[in-house]
């Protein structure tokens, strides 16, 4: 579905240089602190800056060669992305049957009714929710066989966050459509992504699905007599601490079965994030 292959990006201060992958049928997620690279992997994925080197494909088509057809497909939310807050839903409703031609207005109005958007209504007076549930809705309007979402729950309440994800997996129960996100709130993206990617500096520093992440992976937080005995085997990194060291495994269960009386906790995004971030 979308292919990513040694591309760069170069500006003043910061380089993108990635690889990634997002195979039809699945969800893939990626992480990384606020100037990572995520925004900028989104933009080359979606044609919007010129890259430096490297190749993007989608749908099995270099980026260039996309037709206006083959952009129909591509459903998007970018984090600076809006709507004209003096115009209503009403107002937006015949510009995207100008713009998709499998837009459909009766379930696009439907689903903002469903929602609780008042279609009448300028978009300046909507809650953050209400602008962000438009925002996907939009997404979703026109069959779009990919979405490419960047941070769509950011600065929502749990109960806008939840509409929003039920929102996603009803999307994916049509097979091969995928979805590329990129969130903070990691939950978020435990509760729906196949694979995880980490960005860091520009460069992926991570990839795994998301259930080796949960399953496999684990802190270790032991002392510095704990440490000098430790198994280094399957220790990925260890980053000095206070009262010893911190260390990332992904074999949790070997450190779980040989060490019981050290403190071992369980794999997070938040976890692979704040570890590797410090290192």
């Amino acid at each position: 579905m979308v292919k990513l292959e040694n591309v760069k990006k170069q500006y003043k201060d910061f380089c993108l240089e990635c690889s990634l992958e997002i195979p039809k049928g699945q969800v893939t997620g990626i992480i990384g602190r606020n100037g990572a690279g995520k925004t900028t992997a989104f933009k080359a994925i979606l044609g919007l800056i010129k890259t430096d080197g490297g190749t993007v494909e989608l749908f099995g088509k270099n980026i260039r060669d996309l037709t206006v057809k083959d952009r129909e497909r591509i459903g998007t939310v970018l984090a600076d992305s809006g709507f004209c807050g003096y115009l209503t839903i009403k107002d937006y409703v015949p510009m995207l049957a100008a713009m998709y031609s499998d837009f459909s207005k009766e379930k696009f109005v439907s689903e903002c009714e469903r929602m609780g958007l008042p279609i009448k209504k300028k978009i300046k007076e909507f809650s953050s929710g209400m602008k962000r549930k438009l925002l996907i809705l939009t997404a979703l309007s026109h069959n779009a066989d990919l979405l490419v979402l960047d941070e769509p729950t950011a600065g929502l309440d749990v109960v806008v966050r939840d509409e929003i994800l039920e929102m996603l997996q009803e999307y994916m129960k049509t097979e091969e459509r995928s979805i590329l996100i990129s969130s903070h709130i990691s939950s978020d993206l435990e509760g729906i992504c196949d694979d995880i990617y980490m960005i860091d500096k520009g460069k992926i520093v991570v990839h795994e699905d998301t259930d080796v992440i949960l399953g496999r992976y684990g802190l270790i937080k032991a002392t510095r007599s704990q440490y000098e005995r430790l198994d280094k085997a399957y220790i990925i990194d260890s980053f000095e601490a206070d009262f010893g060291y911190n260390c990332i495994t992904n074999q949790k269960q070997f450190y779980l079965e040989n060490y019981p009386d050290i403190v071992i906790e369980n794999g997070s995004l938040d976890l692979i994030l704040r570890m590797f971030s410090q290192g």
